[in-house]
């Protein structure tokens, strides 16, 4: 094959000759560079495509992939947000019962808790395919329900508090081991042989035997008196105190805080007794109560002590 070359400035003619492999060869390289070509053009409309730029069969395909796959995890981010609701309605249920132990009137919580969740009710019945709206807003009601489930149950437990503390304060352990001898009421005076008012319980001794606080409190006063000799008296709180007379011993003094069963004094024969023994009183705004019906620890004797000095 031969090819003529003319140059129209310089009037020259050249000839060129090309063979048959010469020829297909580069035949053979401009058609690759034309593949090249179009596989790059090919390659820049899908990456566009995919972009969101354009629409095609390819992206359609992507597309459908993707909301069935958001489909499905819908659905069991409703079916887990419906295992959540039940579970709150049975801590609720709970929430309850327990408050009724704690003496908390569930109507304190019930115009709270409808306002929280703006007078709704009813089941939860999830929708075919929720939205993310839908599932936002039962997320928000789960969360607000949660939260009033927790201030209830703070409010509770500073109840149970309460009443434990009640509990701890009331004097119901006995302050000196061994039995009773001379209990609370009318009897003849050893001294005089007058019949008087004992105003507590005596428990006989050897001196020295320990003597323990009947419940947790503050000292009020610990020193001599021309009856009760070496004296220790105890404020519980709401106007209750406890006594401890003729004793030999006070191991502590006026603004110390002791607890349910510490040791504060020991079994003495001091004042006008007439052996080693215990006097114990408790009192009640000042009036000598019987200490037989704190120490038996009768129901809801903190209650009733605590209510009565609201």
């Amino acid at each position: 094959m031969q090819l003529i070359i003319t140059h129209g400035t310089l009037a020259r003619t050249r000839v060129l000759h090309v063979g048959r492999l010469q020829f297909a060869a580069a035949l053979g390289a401009l058609l690759l560079l034309l593949g090249f070509a179009i596989g790059a053009a090919w390659y820049l409309v899908a990456a566009k495509a995919a972009g969101g730029g354009w629409t095609g069969i390819t992206v359609a395909a992507g597309t459908e992939q993707r909301d069935r796959y958001l489909r499905e995890n819908l659905d069991a981010m409703a079916r887990r947000i419906g295992e959540m609701q039940a579970k709150l309605v049975r801590l609720e249920a709970m929430g309850e019962r327990v408050s009724g132990l704690a003496g908390v009137r569930a109507d304190e919580f019930a115009e709270a808790t409808r306002a929280a969740a703006g007078s709704q009710g009813g089941p939860f019945v999830p929708a075919q395919t929720p939205s993310f709206e839908q599932l936002d807003a039962l997320v928000g009601a789960i969360d607000r329900q949660s939260d009033h489930s927790s201030d209830l149950y703070t409010y509770i437990e500073a109840r149970l508090s309460e009443k434990r503390l009640q509990a701890l304060m009331i004097p119901t352990s006995r302050p000196v081991e061994g039995g009773v001898g001379s209990g609370f009421g009318f009897r003849a005076d050893p001294f005089s042989g007058h019949n008087a008012l004992h105003t507590g319980l005596d428990f006989p001794a050897d001196a020295g035997t320990p003597i323990w606080a009947a419940a947790g409190g503050v000292v009020l006063s610990a020193g001599a008196h021309p009856a009760y000799g070496r004296m220790l008296e105890i404020d519980h709180g709401n106007g209750v105190v406890t006594r401890y007379a003729h004793t030999a011993k006070v191991h502590v003094k006026a603004g110390d805080i002791v607890r349910r069963g510490q040791r504060v004094a020991d079994v003495g024969n001091s004042g006008r007794s007439t052996g080693p023994h215990l006097h114990f009183e408790v009192l009640v705004d000042g009036a000598p109560q019987d200490p037989a019906k704190f120490l038996a620890g009768g129901p809801g004797l903190a209650e009733r002590v605590a209510r009565k000095h609201r």
